[in-house]
C-alpha cells in the first residue's frame, strides 16, 4: 500500500457505500472504526447518538480520518413536511456534531463528508463542475446546509472534503434495484422524456474516489464523485434493457412519476450533466469511465 496506514472512523457504515468502503479500507491495511446508533456488538464499533447530539470525544481521539456518510434516504418515503425535516436534520445535525467534536480537539486531521449532486438542480444540458452555482430547490438547500455544517472543523484548520456523489450503480442495492426490477419485466423504458442527464458512477469507482479523498488531504472542498461521461436517462434504460435482453422503449409519463413519488419526482426527472473536474485534475482514474464499461462490470460475461 502506497499510503500510510490510517485509523478511519465511518458513520453510516451499514449503508451501500459505507459497507463497501469499510471492506476496501481494511484490504488496503487501514484500521476501520464504525460509529453506530445501536449498542455496539463488535470491538471496532463505538456508539453515537446524533439525534441527541451525543458523540464521545474519546471515540475519535486516535482517529486519522472521519468519513461521515449517515443520513436518511431521500427516496425512502414520500416527502411530507415531516419527512423533509427528517432529511434535513439527519444530514445537517449529524455533520454539525461530528464537526464540533473534531474542532474541540478530539482529532483527527481529515474529514470526508458525503454530499450530493442535487445541489445543482435541474440544469438541462449545462456542463456542471464543482464551480457551478447551486440551485434553489429543497434538496439543493439541504446540501448547502449539509456542507456548511462542517464550518467548525474548517475553522479549526481540519481539511474537509465534500463528496458530491452521483447515482451509484451496483447489483447489490441502491438506485439500480428498481431499474432492474422493471427492466426484467420489459417495462424499463425512459422516465419522462428520458433526455435528462443522469450523473452516474459505479460502486467500485465510488469507493476508489472516497479512498483517494481519505488518503490525499490536499483535496478539499466540494468534489463531484461521478463518472466523467454522464448519460441521458434513456441511454441508461436502453443499456440495461440490452443486458437484460428486454425492451426498454415505452416511457413512463411524467404524470405517473409525479403520482407515485410526489415532490421527489422533480429530483428524479431533473437533468444534471455533472462532471468530476476536481478528481480528474488530481489524476484520479476511473475504472469505469463510460457506460459500456459500467455495464461490463455490472453484467460480467462468462
Amino acid at each position: 500500500m502506497s499510503a500510510p496506514r490510517q485509523r478511519v472512523a465511518i458513520t453510516g457504515s451499514s449503508g451501500l457505500i459505507g459497507g463497501a468502503l469499510s471492506r476496501s479500507l481494511r484490504e488496503r491495511g487501514h484500521d476501520v472504526l464504525h460509529l453506530v446508533r445501536r449498542e455496539p456488538s463488535e470491538p471496532h464499533e463505538r456508539r453515537w447518538n446524533p439525534d441527541a447530539g451525543h458523540l464521545t470525544p474519546g471515540h475519535l481521539a486516535n482517529v486519522d480520518t472521519v468519513v461521515h456518510l449517515a443520513g436518511a434516504g431521500v427516496g425512502d418515503h414520500r416527502w411530507t413536511p415531516e419527512y423533509k425535516a427528517t432529511i434535513h436534520a439527519s444530514r445537517v445535525d449529524g455533520t454539525d456534531l461530528v464537526s464540533r467534536v473534531l474542532a474541540e480537539g478530539a482529532g483527527p486531521t481529515r474529514l470526508v463528508t458525503a454530499s450530493g449532486i442535487a445541489i445543482y438542480g435541474d440544469r438541462g444540458d449545462e456542463i456542471l463542475t464543482e464551480h457551478s452555482t447551486p440551485a434553489t430547490t429543497f434538496l439543493a438547500g439541504v446540501v448547502r446546509d449539509w456542507e456548511g455544517a462542517t464550518t467548525p472543523a474548517k475553522d479549526a484548520g481540519i481539511p474537509v472534503a465534500h463528496a458530491r456523489t452521483g447515482i451509484v450503480l451496483t447489483m447489490t442495492g441502491g438506485a439500480l434495484t428498481p431499474m432492474l426490477r422493471v427492466g426484467r419485466l420489459g417495462i424499463g423504458g425512459p422516465l419522462g422524456s428520458g433526455r435528462q442527464y443522469m450523473p452516474w458512477i459505479t460502486l467500485a469507482d465510488t469507493v476508489a474516489a472516497y479512498i483517494r479523498l481519505i488518503e490525499d488531504d490536499s483535496i478539499t472542498g466540494p468534489v463531484n464523485v461521478t463518472a466523467p461521461h454522464p448519460v441521458r436517462q434513456r441511454d441508461l434504460a436502453r443499456a440495461l434493457g440490452r443486458r437484460l435482453h428486454r425492451p426498454a422503449l415505452v416511457p413512463t409519463p411524467r404524470t405517473a412519476i409525479r403520482a407515485a413519488l410526489g415532490e421527489f419526482a422533480d429530483e428524479v426527472l431533473a437533468s444534471a450533466r455533472v462532471v468530476p473536474e476536481r478528481l480528474q485534475r488530481a489524476g484520479f482514474e476511473h475504472a469505469h469511465p463510460r457506460l459500456d464499461d459500467a455495464m461490463d462490470w455490472l453484467f460480467p460475461r462468462d
